[in-house]
């Protein structure tokens, strides 16, 4: 970058010189027509001087900051500004491409667990979550594992969140047929399990679901018998409680029940783990 400034500030010197030896009559071609004894001549030469040496300085001063601000940096610091793109639906996780956490499968109780059951992995705003699905619930696990295929829960919200209690989610964009429930004699609400929301009605569960952050079998003498516990989180109870613990607002949703979350929890992304 230096070379061509060098060169570009020799010719125009060279030429100043050139104009500057015909003004002060160096040229005997100019002194054959040019008094130098006359005033008004010799002020105009002055003032052409003095511009020449101002375009020499100025050149000079141009081309210092051209070596030292556009040199092999200037490529660098304009990648540097370039935006990251927005992330969008498409850029969700799949079963391909994103690293999954190591886990240990349950296998018991047996009949409910597999080393080989279906596991699936919540990517949250607030961290990742492994569950594992029940064998012995094919109905519910099914749907669920069909949502998560269809990418039906990507980018949805957790929009019920109640301390001590559970976390809920799941409501999407589009409405979900209705499956039959599958309680049996084994459906605990235990901590740290997943289970179907419904609407208080026999085999009205669709997309929703809710993970429970205590016992709530012990405390709620209906849970077991009203929500299909299909799965337990295996991998990430930290995030679960995070999630449960966060502030919360009036929800109009559900009647000014305190559990909307000030701040939405997002569930980015769900993949079927291979």
């Amino acid at each position: 970058m230096l070379a061509p400034v060098i060169f570009f500030e020799t010719l125009i010197l060279k030429g100043l010189n050139k104009k500057c030896a015909i003004i002060l009559g160096m040229s005997s071609k100019r002194n054959s027509k040019v008094k130098t004894n006359n005033p008004k001549t010799q002020g105009k030469n002055r003032k052409l001087i003095v511009a020449a040496v101002m375009a020499v300085i100025v050149i000079a001063f141009v081309g210092y900051v051209v070596i030292t601000h556009l040199g092999p940096n200037e490529q660098l610091s304009s990648q540097q500004n370039t935006p990251s793109p927005t992330p969008t639906a498409s850029t969700s996780p799949t079963s391909s491409s994103y690293p999954f956490p190591s886990v240990t499968p349950l296998t018991s109780p047996e009949g409910e667990y597999s080393a080989s059951g279906t596991k699936i992995l919540f990517l949250t705003s607030k961290g990742n979550i492994v569950i594992q699905m029940r064998d012995d619930k094919p109905i519910t696990t099914a749907n669920f594992v069909k949502l998560v295929n269809e990418g039906y829960y990507n980018n949805t919200i957790f929009q019920r969140v109640i301390a001590g209690f559970m976390i809920q989610g799941g409501e999407g964009k589009t409405t979900v047929p209705t499956i039959k429930d599958e309680i049996g004699n084994d459906n605990v609400n235990s901590n740290m399990t997943i289970a179907m929301a419904n609407t208080g009605q026999a085999n009205s569960a669709s997309s929703q679901f809710f993970i429970n952050v205590a016992n709530n079998n012990n405390l709620y003498s209906s849970f077991d018998t009203s929500y299909t516990v299909f799965g337990q989180v295996i991998y990430g109870q930290n995030t679960v409680m995070a999630i449960s613990q966060v502030p919360v607002q009036a929800s109009a949703a559900y009647n000014g029940e305190v559990s909307q979350p000030k701040t939405n929890v997002y569930l980015i992304g769900a993949v079927v783990m291979p």
